[in-house]
């Protein structure tokens, strides 16, 4: 006969661990269920209080320009985001989630070309890449392609090509120039062999929301009301002295003169010239010619690498260590005092630079009898004691792309610094590109061994020290239980 088994009942212990895996099971289910209910929260949240930019060149944050243009809209402005599903530039879409976020007249609105393919063409009978943008208030839209987001420039120094992201300049330019009902005027003066603008620089002009007109002072009685400013670029023959009157008086009254004016291959610019001489700048005959080699470029002694002068004009390009090229410049000269106004020299050459008087006709570099001693000054800025103001470069052919090249863009930058001081800069014209090159770290031979040592040597055999330490202290205590 078996014993019958006694089975005993499930005692504390058991009852208290059951207790315990119920308590656990619940409160990871009432964790689980507050994460998921957080994660719900923070995705409804705008990306400006989930995302945090540590980029080296702030890929991902707004400028305070930007949010002074948005802050102050009155008028709703839609932003149409020009893209095929699947084909979203992450970047892109990061940027205009902000846009929107800052403002409730601001709507980004989805444009698939598969599903609108005619959509773009009443903005632009442009190539439409995906990712380009067309920005509208009312009547007024402004199409951005993407190559005027992510901006390609070769640089002829490394034979290489730099790339930066324009995308918060490009869209906070299209803003103010759709809600803008006056824009500044910019008349270029025409009739005597002016050249047309390069298309860099034209393109920059458009970008910072100012209108070129085209003005002949033949066929006018004055200078229109409405002019910012005057543009002189290139002329290859002078004005008369009928012309060199208005303009001399529509600086007297406050107007404003950007010129660009280098040596011509015949015949002189006499009258042009008289402007400057109003102010004590006088113009020298020939062409500059650099002596020292540290002040010009590509072994080409009239390609001049100038010295720049602190001013409002010059001090980003100085604080960035950038270098404009002035290639083929007729040499200034600026007396100490003038009772019409102030003179600031931007750009100077060195002592040992002379002005070759042969001018196009020169046969050498070397210095010959009747060549003018420098030092020269290449481009000035003048104060009229009216408040009118007058900025002039004694080149004009560094601003032609290939140059503008040259010099990774800061010839266009500099032309563009003086344009802005003249008309006044808007806040959305102070938004500059972001570079997205790659910044390298460059250390010394000897700080190169110490790290080598370091992360190849010493801190692997201190993390295997440490774990045999650890493996002898658990085993000694293994051994001490026992």
């Amino acid at each position: 006969m078996k014993k019958p088994i006694f089975r005993k009942k499930a005692g504390p212990k058991s009852q208290i661990a059951f207790q315990g895996g119920s308590y656990s099971l619940i409160v990871t289910a009432i964790v689980l269920a507050i994460l998921i209910a957080v994660n719900i929260f923070v995705s409804a949240l705008p990306t400006t209080l989930t995302k945090y930019d540590i980029s080296a060149s702030k890929l991902y944050s707004i400028t305070s320009n930007t949010k002074v243009v948005v802050n102050a809209l009155e008028e709703d402005v839609t932003i149409y985001w020009i893209v095929q599903s699947g084909e979203e530039d992450q970047v892109i879409e990061n940027l205009l989630s902000k846009y929107e976020s800052l403002s409730d007249h601001i709507e980004v609105v989805k444009k698939n070309p598969d599903v609108f393919p005619t959509f773009v063409e009443q903005y632009t009978d442009e190539t439409v890449q995906n990712n380009s943008l067309v920005v509208e208030c009312g009547d007024k839209s402004r199409f951005i392609g993407y190559e005027d987001i992510y901006i390609t420039e070769a640089d002829m120094y490394s034979y290489s090509y730099s790339t930066s992201f324009d995308g918060e300049g490009a869209i906070t330019s299209a803003i103010d120039y759709v809600i803008s009902d006056q824009l500044p005027q910019l008349y270029l003066l025409e009739g005597h062999g002016e050249g047309d603008l390069p298309s860099t620089f034209a393109e920059q002009i458009e970008k910072e929301n100012m209108e070129v007109n085209t003005l002949s002072l033949l066929n006018v009685d004055e200078i229109p009301a409405d002019a910012s400013c005057i543009l002189i670029y290139g002329p290859t023959s002078d004005i008369s002295s009928e012309e060199k009157d208005m303009l001399a008086e529509y600086v007297s009254e406050g107007g404003k003169l950007w010129v660009a004016a280098g040596p011509v291959e015949d015949g002189s610019l006499d009258n042009l010239y008289e402007l400057l001489a109003d102010y004590g700048v006088e113009t020298c005959e020939g062409i500059v010619v650099e002596g020292d080699r540290e002040h010009y470029a590509f072994q080409t002694p009239h390609v001049l690498m100038p010295k720049m002068t602190s001013h409002a004009i010059t001090d980003s390009l100085i604080e960035e260590k950038y270098y404009p090229i002035m290639p083929v410049s007729q040499g200034l000269t600026v007396s100490e005092s003038t009772s019409k106004g102030t003179v600031t020299a931007l750009l100077t050459t060195s002592d040992a630079a002379f002005s070759k008087v042969a001018g196009y006709g020169l046969t050498t570099y070397e210095k010959e009898a009747g060549d003018i001693d420098g030092p020269f000054t290449l481009a000035v800025s003048i104060a009229d004691n009216s408040g009118g103001q007058i900025v002039w470069f004694s080149s004009d052919q560094f601003l032609e792309d290939m140059y503008n090249a040259y010099s990774s863009g800061s010839n266009g930058d500099l032309a563009m610094n003086a344009l802005s001081s003249l008309v006044g800069e808007t806040e959305a014209m102070a938004i500059r590109s972001k570079s997205l090159n790659y910044n390298y770290l460059t250390i010394s031979d000897s700080t190169s061994s110490l790290l080598k040592t370091l992360m190849i040597g010493v801190f692997p055999l201190m993390y295997l020290g440490i774990g045999i330490w650890v493996i002898l202290v658990r085993r000694r205590e293994q051994n001490a239980q026992v």
